[in-house]
C-alpha cells in the first residue's frame, strides 16, 4: 500500500520516530515514559515489517530493550 508514494511501512517508521521526539518535549516523567513506551512498540512493529529479519533485528532488539527499561521505571515503587 502506498500514499504520495510512501509505504504503510514508512509511515509506521515515520509516527513511531514522532512519538520518540514527542516524549522528549513532556515534563511529566510518567507520561513522557508512556509515550515513548508507544513510539517502541511502533519501532518493534516497524522492524518486524523490514523485508527481512536481518534489517529489522537491530531495530526490535534496541527497542524492545528500551521498552523494558521504561518499564521497570514505570511499575518500580517512587520513593
Amino acid at each position: 500500500m502506498e500514499l504520495f508514494g510512501i509505504t504503510g511501512t514508512e509511515y509506521v517508521g515515520y509516527l513511531a520516530s514522532f512519538m520518540v521526539l514527542l516524549s522528549f518535549t513532556m515534563k511529566d516523567v510518567k507520561k513522557l515514559r508512556l509515550v515513548n513506551m508507544s513510539g517502541c512498540i511502533l519501532f518493534i512493529i516497524y522492524g518486524f515489517l523490514m523485508p527481512t529479519l536481518r534489517i529489522g533485528l537491530p531495530i526490535i532488539i534496541a527497542n524492545t530493550a528500551i521498552f523494558a527499561v521504561n518499564l521497570c521505571y514505570l511499575i518500580k515503587p517512587s520513593k
